[in-house]
């Protein structure tokens, strides 16, 4: 293209936030361009195809509260929906809506460079196509910029290899296959049963043992999917004033563990456990906070391993060490009862065990044991929050790169704005709920946070918006402080960015979905306390 095309905003990433951000915008009468690297649209769920893939936060919670017609004629048909389902849904959602029209399909963006003498975006695309954008906007999700491992020998595999976050989408055949899974995450949690059905052998290599909770999925009873929507306005509203913005039908918590007995912390755990859902750790209200507490809930999933599996080998592998819920707590549908299965092979390649020597051709060299394999998997994630941010090169004010800004580690405020980076919003980004949270609603409330912020800026004679340094400051503190009340800080997790190589250990999430969207309130109904407002060249204070 011989000069750029000019738009309100760009936006990056047809997820649940791009998509709604499009639809928002349109509403205001403001033009939108998005871009997505994929053929379609569902973000998460176009790209992770992988067998037993599925949400971990029930269905009737998962899904868009911003239209009341959409939310009554959507069926869902599990409890929990698999991947299939939810992309369907994204793609009703983009039909309804008539949003493919504002996305541009197999197109990523390379570059986004902010020219302060116009207050504008110029968003740079693989395809070479240039567009000028008032407000830039990275909608490219908390978990999409997949961890492939640096390996010896990788790539010299001959069989088939893929990634649970880059899954091929006509899928794989195990069956007769000798397969390899390399990480017991939520992707390989949620795969390993699927393939060991149908695989001649499957050997799992796991370099740390997971908590994992039964899902106790199901057909969704249409009753209750009735009673739900019935009254779906104060359904959301309860659940969005809970921690994670979900799960207000689970019971409220049983007081503090440390102040009950044995029998009455196993028996309310027990219930908890036959619900199943990520829900368990609510049981109590310390259970999060309090370490000797956690404990507690920790032996009993422990003393629960040790009863389904039935191998004592096989499950002291399996069995944590630490904390449960420090790291991201999975839920899952005959994971641990799959080792019981002749077919499935533990390889421990953990501190405890042997880590993988290289990857050769016929399959995994792990110390003096090769193990041959026709298929291998790696289900090990992602690099998160900050990945498919800082892949795009993004410049703010003097060429400032978003790279260096966050070399120590992500700095934002409300996980929104940057400093140096005026008219930069960042969807779920570092320093909001956003993977502690029901991610769909998360987007929302973002999403209308931008809006109404734009509306803002243009009928108050405003050209930019920019976080103020001293409420970077402050915010990211109160991040950590935050965080520093719970147990999540205690372990080695995505969460910190620990599973990458040379990442900063940077807490990113804030626990606590409810007091975030307060906030975010107060610094809307006060002018955007803490954001710098300019007209161009001109400030208009702070």
């Amino acid at each position: 293209m011989s000069e750029a095309t000019q738009v309100d905003v760009v936006v990056v990433g047809a997820g649940f936030a791009g998509m709604y951000l499009i639809h928002r915008m349109r509403q205001a009468g403001r033009t939108v361009q998005c871009f997505e690297g994929g053929t379609d649209v569902g973000g998460t769920w176009y790209w992770n195809r992988y067998p037993g893939c599925r949400c971990d936060v029930e269905s009737m919670e998962y899904s868009y509260d911003f239209d009341p017609d959409l939310q009554q004629e959507w069926v869902w048909t599990e409890k929990y929906a698999t991947q299939p389902e939810i992309l369907r849904y994204a793609q009703h959602v983009a039909d309804r809506f008539d949003l493919r029209r504002s996305i541009r399909f197999s197109t990523r963006v390379v570059s986004a460079h902010f020219d302060e003498g116009s207050g504008r975006w110029t968003v740079t695309a693989d395809d070479g196509s240039v567009t000028s954008a008032q407000f830039f906007v990275m909608a490219s999700g908390c978990l999409s910029s997949a961890n492939m491992p640096d390996i010896e020998g990788r790539d010299s595999f001959q069989g088939v290899l893929a990634h649970t976050g880059r899954y091929p989408h006509e899928g794989i055949d195990f069956a007769g296959k000798r397969v390899g899974i390399v990480g017991t995450g939520s992707s390989g949690i949620q795969s390993i049963p699927v393939i060991a059905q149908s695989a001649a052998h499957l050997t799992v290599f796991q370099r740390t043992a997971q908590f994992t909770i039964p899902a106790c999925n199901g057909p969704l009873d249409p009753e209750l999917q009735a009673a739900v929507k019935a009254d779906y306005e104060t359904f959301r509203a309860k659940n969005r004033r809970m921690f994670g913005a979900f799960g207000s039908h689970y019971p409220k918590p049983a007081g503090d563990a440390a102040d009950v007995d044995d029998a009455t912390f196993t028996a309310t755990m027990e219930r908890l456990w036959e619900m199943g859902g990520t829900m368990f750790l609510s049981a109590f209200r310390d259970l999060m906070r309090t370490p000797a507490s956690n404990e507690r809930a920790a032996a009993f999933v422990r003393t629960k391993i040790a009863e389904i599996v039935h191998d004592p080998a096989t499950a002291a592998k399996l069995t944590p060490d630490g904390l449960i819920g420090c790291k991201r707590l999975v839920i899952d549908t005959g994971y641990y009862e799959t080792y019981n299965r002749p077919n499935v092979t533990l390889v421990d390649i953990g501190p405890q065990g042997t880590p993988i020597t290289r990857i050769t051709p016929t399959g995994v060299q792990v110390g003096n044991e090769h193990h041959e394999l026709d298929v291998l998997i790696f289900a090990t994630g992602f690099d998160a929050m900050t990945g498919s941010l800082l892949r795009v090169d993004i410049q703010g004010r003097d060429g400032q790169r978003l790279a260096d800004t966050w070399e120590a580690g992500p700095v934002t405020y409300l996980g929104l704005g940057v400093h140096g980076f005026p008219n930069f919003f960042t969807i779920t980004g570092p320093g909001s709920p956003s993977v502690l949270a029901n991610m769909i609603i998360a987007t929302e409330q973002h999403v209308d946070w931008i809006t109404d912020c734009i509306s803002y800026l243009q009928a108050n004679g405003h050209d930019t918006i920019e976080a103020d340094p001293a409420s970077v400051e402050s915010w990211v503190a109160h991040v950590n402080a935050v965080a520093d009340r719970t147990i999540f800080p205690s372990c080695n997790s995505w969460y910190l960015g620990a599973n990458i190589p040379g990442k900063p250990r940077v807490f990113m999430p804030l626990p606590g979905f409810p007091g975030y969207v307060d906030t975010c309130d107060d610094v809307a109904a006060n002018g955007y306390r803490g954001f710098r407002l300019d007209r161009l060249g001109v400030s208009a204070g702070v």
